[in-house]
């Protein structure tokens, strides 16, 4: 069983033949149908090694028939060193037999799935007549966040603020560029651009128990998509703002640990996100509510990611032989593998 590799070459290969909002919409397809079947799956917290500049996770999740993970860290300081903040890649294996399968980037992958599940959420929780976002911290995931909400929810003018001015210039350019339809408005604060938004986006990278927002930001019929916190000591919003909030979260005992409700007493209400997709629990109960949806990220979206390129690679023929799985001709006899030459320059050393 060949085990195929993607790079990031790959991926850039999967938008261009798809087009970027048509990709972001079939993965909102993937994420949904594997939601919506959450009791099939095998399902943890991640595993997490902190620093005290970082994080690096293992993210595992299994059904019965495929198994995957994710590598990714969390280090806001790499960008003084030139180095990305996340990265990222996984694998998906077969249960049947243990063979893993595909070995897949998944550092561009994770923006396009983080931004995808956003919206999954935001299609239950978010006013239907949304029109404008505020877009909080304006780093690497910035614009599959705008893009994401624009093509799929009809977002028509974003606010977009961070610390960083460059940042800032970034993410208008890269807007300008690839939605030109979108209405960019840059804000001299955080109050500025929240004020009226429809819907808020906080995607802030620093680790650290930060107020992005605080309660007098926050106006009837809001939707807070929250982000960036992804990790203990981690937070974007004040407690007052989930105090305020129906709060729907991935994988609760994860939540727990990682997310916006780690401020909260034990028994602080929240729903899992599954349980509206399946009709389970409501969403938005009517046009005054502030919703919030806290995302940590969880590993089932890895796998709903990992699932959508290996099919689109397949359609696409791209990929190849990772490399990494012996091919035997006898599978009892793995020191054969080590082929005579080979024995025999070991031998003459």
């Amino acid at each position: 069983m060949a085990m195929t590799q993607l790079t990031t070459q790959d991926l850039t290969r999967i938008v261009a033949a798809n087009g970027l909002p048509a990709l972001l919409g079939r993965l909102v397809d993937y994420l949904e149908a594997d939601f919506r079947r959450w009791p099939d799956f095998d399902k943890s917290a991640r595993t997490a090694a902190h620093s005290d500049v970082g994080v690096i996770e293992l993210m595992p999740i299994s059904d019965a028939r495929d198994f995957s993970f994710k590598y990714v860290n969390g280090h806001p300081g790499n960008t003084r060193l030139g180095l990305s903040t996340v990265v990222a890649f996984g694998v998906l294996a077969d249960m049947a037999t243990g063979m893993p399968t595909l070995v897949s980037e998944l550092t561009l992958t994770t923006a396009l799935r983080t931004a995808a599940t956003s919206v999954m959420a935001a299609k239950v929780l978010a006013r239907k007549d949304s029109r404008t976002m505020a877009l909080i911290g304006n780093g690497a995931q910035s614009e599959f966040q705008a893009l994401a909400f624009h093509h799929l929810m009809g977002i028509q003018e974003v606010r977009v603020y961070d610390v960083d001015p460059a940042a800032t210039d970034k993410l208008v350019r890269n807007l300008a560029n690839a939605a030109p339809a979108l209405r960019v408005v840059r804000s001299a604060s955080i109050a500025q651009a929240v004020r009226g938004a429809d819907i808020v986006t906080t995607v802030t990278a620093d680790k650290a128990n930060a107020d992005i927002l605080t309660a007098d930001m926050i106006e009837p019929g809001m939707h807070i998509n929250g982000v960036g916190g992804d990790c203990p000591g981690k937070t974007e919003l004040a407690t007052e703002v989930v105090q305020m909030a129906s709060v729907f979260v991935e994988f609760e005992p994860q939540s727990r640990i990682e997310g916006e409700v780690q401020q909260m007493p034990a028994g602080f209400p929240v729903t899992e996100l599954w349980r509206v997709l399946t009709v389970q629990a409501a969403g938005r109960r009517n046009a005054a509510e502030v919703t919030l949806f806290d995302s940590v990220g969880f590993a089932l979206e890895d796998y709903s990611a990992l699932r959508m390129v290996r099919d689109c690679a397949i359609e696409l023929g791209l990929g190849h032989e990772a490399g990494l799985i012996p091919s035997l001709r006898d599978p009892k006899d793995l020191f054969g593998e080590l082929a005579a030459p080979s024995l025999s320059r070991l031998q003459a050393a």
